[in-house]
């Protein structure tokens, strides 16, 4: 009991943290240079823009309505976890301008890659918690429930549409549209880098004499499958086995190093792969999403 405790507590602690990090990226980089970017923050930015209305009144605003979707299709833990993380957001909008540090470089550029990759990294941390900034951070999740694609590219998307919205207000001019179109691809390549990091899967051929013995310590000391493949030397005539094995990307110096503890002759070929579905990896995911289908899920 006390370990879920402290489990949940780190969670809280975590997307606290990227929160700050995400809302100051708005307050110190974005916002005070007029810069426009996507989710409903950059919808909220763009109404303050055009308007004046307050950012944090704007993006609780929002946030409470497409909540609701939410609720109904991720759960009441996630529901719980998207009103924390609102309104710990509406707040930090709303108390950060106060008191947070305003940068001072000229250069919009500058602070467009600095805002969206620092909003990129806090959004990521939110996300690997299973929390989320609301609005477009929800469709993102209900779409990689079901379907397999990147949360970059369903921001990618919406944000699109925000951004562009920016040309229609009065005194904003196409190189403002940049700036913002500049931000959301700083934004959306960080958060993927962070989500899918981790999960990055290469592919690794061995050629060897000695493939039982290497075949025995991958399965022994890093429980991965490997696939034995006949094969034969062209030049010698000499038949053999190639071992086929596929691992996390991260796990690449732990075989290497087997490789080289157990046969210093062999050779060894690394390729990446794009995704791997299976056993120890990524679930398939697929098929027509209905409101019938989620009812028999539920």
């Amino acid at each position: 009991m006390n370990s879920q405790f402290f489990k949940t507590l780190k969670s809280y602690i975590i997307m606290t943290l990227g929160l700050f990090i995400f809302v100051f990226a708005w307050v110190a980089f974005l916002i005070p240079h007029q810069i426009a970017g996507g989710g409903v923050s950059g919808l909220a930015s763009v109404i303050n823009y055009a308007t004046g209305f307050d950012v944090s009144y704007s993006y609780l605003i929002i946030n409470a309505i497409l909540l609701l979707i939410g609720f109904s299709i991720l759960g009441k833990a996630f529901g719980f976890k998207t009103i924390y993380c609102i309104a710990t957001a509406a707040f930090l909008f709303e108390f950060l301008p106060h008191v947070s540090w305003v940068s001072d470089i000229d250069d919009k550029l500058i602070n467009a890659v600095i805002g969206g990759t620092l909003s990129g990294v806090g959004i990521g941390m939110i996300f690997m918690q299973g929390g989320s900034t609301g609005g477009t951070d929800i469709i993102a999740l209900i779409i990689a429930r079901y379907r397999e694609t990147s949360p970059g590219r369903v921001f990618l998307y919406c944000d699109l549409v925000i951004i562009g919205s920016v040309y229609f207000i009065p005194g904003k001019e196409v190189s403002d549209v940049i700036y913002g179109y500049i931000e959301m691809v700083s934004f959306t390549y960080v958060v993927d880098m962070i989500l899918t990091g981790n999960k990055q899967s290469v592919q690794v051929m061995v050629f060897s004499a000695k493939y039982a013995q290497i075949a025995e310590r991958v399965n022994s000391d890093m429980q991965r499958g490997v696939t034995a493949l006949q094969s034969m030397g062209w030049y010698s005539k000499a038949e053999s086995m190639v071992l086929v094995i596929i691992l996390r990307k991260s796990q690449l110096p732990q075989i290497t190093e087997i490789i080289k503890e157990t046969d210093r002759e062999a050779f060894m070929s690394v390729s990446t792969v794009m995704s791997v579905y299976g056993q120890g990896f990524d679930k398939i995911k697929g098929g027509k999403f209905t409101w019938k289908k989620q009812q028999k899920l539920s």
